[in-house]
Parts: structure tokens; sequence; C-alpha cells
């Protein structure tokens, strides 16, 4: 669990070593609110993929819609931010889209946005975010044929360093018959 009276300490000391005073009047409550936020956008870190998979694991029997392995279900623009494990800033302006092809059942549609939130509240990477939301798909649905393509900003990009505003990285993380079946890729992309 995250424990937040180590980062209220530490946040103090952050304050510190930046040359302020932890005590001063717009200080005060700092190093407390900071703790309770990343309580809040780190929740994911608590559980892991299994754990994800198995609290939004609500699924429905539905071969009689599905005549055909080539039907396909997809969700977009799911909209999410995490943080970068390399600066630990902001990646913003995400946009999740989960595909995959039924084997048997479906996961309520919900569900799959709130797979893609929970597993975006962790420290990490934007590829490993789609690994660990498809990874999670698989484990509810049984189907390997699974993608996540994600479109976001990093501020560890438009806001330090290079400084390119611009700047949006795209990630796909293609499973099963995604990573080989050239039709179903451009299904994905909407041609």
């Amino acid at each position: 669990m995250i424990d937040t009276e180590k980062i209220e300490y530490h946040i103090r000391e952050i304050l510190k070593a930046l040359g302020d005073d932890p005590e001063r009047e717009g200080l005060k409550e700092t190093p407390k609110r900071v703790a309770k936020m990343y309580e809040e956008v780190f929740e994911g870190m608590n559980y892991t993929n299994a754990q994800i998979a198995e609290m939004f694991n609500k699924t429905f029997e539905e071969d009689d819609y599905f005549t055909s392995s080539s039907d396909l279900v997809l969700v977009k623009d799911i909209e999410v931010f995490s943080y970068c494990e390399h600066h630990i800033t902001l990646m913003y302006d995400m946009k999740v889209s989960v595909a995959y092809i039924p084997k048997g059942k479906v996961v309520g549609l919900s569900k799959i946005a709130r797979i893609a939130d929970m597993a975006a509240k962790r420290l990490q990477l934007q590829e490993k975010l789609g690994s660990d939301i498809a990874e999670i798909m698989t484990m509810i649905t049984g189907s390997e044929d699974v993608a996540v393509m994600i479109e976001g900003c990093h501020s560890c990009m438009t806001a330090r360093g290079i400084k390119k505003t611009a700047a949006k990285t795209y990630t796909n993380t293609l499973r099963g018959r995604f990573e080989t079946d050239s039709s179903l890729q451009l299904r994905l992309m909407g041609r």
C-alpha cells in the first residue's frame, strides 16, 4: 500500500532542498495534499494485472451475437493520464483504444475503460501501459486477439528537456491475430 506518511515527509524535504520553507503559509499543507494526490493517482500500483483483471471481470456469454471469428469489439478514445517512471512527469491528453475478438464471451464496455484507467494509475512507460491493458484483457476475455493503441503527450518531452510542445507519442500493442493479420490492422485504423 502507498505510505502517505513517508510521502509527506519526503515532500517536505524536497521543498527544503528547493530552498523554500515548508512551514510558510502557502506550503504548510502541501506535503499532506501531495500525499493524498499520490494515493489517488498511483492507486493502480496497489494491484497486479491479475488483481485488476479479477476486479473488473464482468463478462457475458454471447455466442448468439458473434457469428464469425472475425467479429471485433473496439472501444476508442478512452481518456486517461499517467506518470512517466523516468522523470515522474505527467503523461497527458492520452487516448487509449482497446480492441479484441470475442472468444465466446464479451466484457462489459465500461469495464474496458475502468481497466485502462486503473492500469494508467502507475509509474510507467506508455509502451508498458499498452502491454498491461492487453494482458488484463486477455485474462478477462480468454481471447489472445487483443490490440491496444495509445496516443499521448509527455511532460518530459513538452515541459522540460527538448520542450517540443506539439510532440505526441503513439504506441500499438498487437497480440494474436492483430499482430499478423493485415486486414485486422486496417480495420483498427478505420480503413
